[in-house]
């Protein structure tokens, strides 16, 4: 079975070289485990039903004896054994070496059962599904990196991708399972049986608490009809207890959301709010949004076909498409990502940061006669800061340092006003 290389391979390989444990965090059949068993050089998987008992048997006796095995030793599902953690932690200080082990899971684990953090031991590197780049779609003929390094970076380049091509690829996902796949009706299959997993299944069992898969699926499917919206958790639960009659309170609700996000379905964008324009009231409640776009898709029941008979909802689909991959081009630089938008309705869609402090503000338009109204925003904006720098020298904002619109387009190039309009076909890290 091929291989298809992750941009985590980088930060699996530097993580091991620096810290004694790293634990692979994210969504499940994102590729976690896969991707650990690239560069582990032993692997017990918790969850093989041959070996499953002697495991846990082990684990009473002396946990130690599961972290035997040449290094770097990958424990697969390793939070069914919560014990392991602090064995780990010990572990790592008595040996005193760099890459001993690899965790992987895709659920939290109850912190009542572990005595220790793992500060200084144990790392978290949290994955994503595959981007376009990754999945082989992408031509990757624009680095990001390369243009925060270059911001004057001058191009014209062309996407391989149709709007046909990015609405299929939204539908299916970043799978890893569906790149294995040669027949388009079992790959859309796989995210409609991933969220049926969550409802059913992994939402009671992340933390032992019996939840109603019915309610789950309600809370899902609102969710995604208010993707990428700044909709509010009262209207979102005003929204479940409508439909078909079902009882859900604030508390059972929130209780449900904290689930969700410990299976890392749901991540949530925060809001970028720069004292930029006095007397502005910047919008703060969350942006609606799921680890890939495929879920919204699912739980909405769209398809490819009648996907492209709604495109103002698949602009709202793609630009979770594109906080994937941003994400995911900008984990070796500590990138995160937040949003902006005021009452004035100044906006922009992603305010990506990086952990040396430079930032883009980005707004994702999927036509291209959306542009220049996406490039306005983001000079708008880029020239609040300045005249804020004016105004107030002594608590400075640091300028943006990229202005990007990413579209579902065909072609890459740097607008003489510095804006630069790149298709997310063309994107890589």
């Amino acid at each position: 079975m091929e291989y298809y290389k992750r941009i985590w391979d980088t930060q699996l390989k530097e993580r091991l070289s620096a810290m004694g444990a790293v634990l692979i965090e994210g969504p499940k059949w994102c590729g976690k485990t896969t991707t650990a068993r690239q560069q582990a050089a032993s692997v017990i998987s918790l969850q093989d039903t041959d070996l499953r008992s002697q495991y846990f048997t082990a684990a009473t006796i002396r946990p130690s004896f599961l972290l035997e095995g040449d290094t770097p030793h990958l424990i697969d599902e390793w939070q069914d054994l919560p014990i392991l953690w602090d064995t780990v932690r010990m572990e790592v200080d008595k040996r005193s070496m760099p890459g001993q082990f690899i965790l992987t899971g895709s659920n939290t684990v109850d912190e009542t059962k572990i005595l220790h953090s793992g500060t200084g031991r144990i790392t978290r590197m949290e994955m994503l599904p595959m981007s376009l780049w990754e999945s082989k779609e992408s031509n990757g003929k624009v680095s990001l990196n390369e243009v925060f390094e270059h911001p004057d970076l001058n191009f014209f380049e062309q996407s391989d991708l149709s709007v046909e091509d990015l609405i299929f690829a939204a539908c299916r996902g970043g799978w890893p399972a569906t790149m294995q796949l040669s027949d388009e009706k079992s790959k859309l299959f796989v995210v409609k049986d991933y969220v049926n997993t969550i409802c059913k299944s992994d939402i009671s069992k992340v933390d032992g608490v019996t939840r109603n898969p019915k309610l789950a699926q309600k809370i899902l499917k609102s969710y995604a009809r208010n993707i990428s919206t700044l909709a509010k958790s009262t209207s979102i639960l005003a929204d479940v207890v409508t439909s078909d009659n079902i009882s859900c309170s604030r508390n059972t609700y929130e209780d449900y959301i904290a689930a969700l996000e410990k299976l890392f379905v749901i991540q949530d964008v925060d809001a970028w709010c720069p004292a930029i324009r006095s007397k502005t009231v910047i919008q703060s409640s969350p942006k609606r949004a799921f680890c890939d776009p495929s879920v919204a898709v699912a739980l909405l029941g769209l398809t490819p076909q009648s996907m492209r008979l709604q495109m103002k909802t698949f602009g709202f689909i793609f630009e979770q498409l594109c906080i994937r991959d941003l994400k995911a081009y900008t984990v070796n630089l500590d990138g995160h990502v937040s949003y902006y938008h005021d009452r004035y309705g100044l906006e922009s869609d992603v305010v990506l940061h990086l952990g040396d402090g430079r930032y883009a503000l980005i707004e994702c338009k999927l036509g291209s006669s959306d542009i220049e109204e996406g490039a306005k925003h983001l000079l708008e904006i880029c020239y609040l800061v300045k005249k804020h720098n004016e105004n107030e020298p002594q608590v400075p904002i640091r300028e943006p340092d990229i202005l990007m619109v990413i579209t579902g387009g065909q072609y890459a190039y740097r607008r003489d006003d510095g804006v630069f309009v790149v298709p997310i076909g063309c994107l890589k890290d």
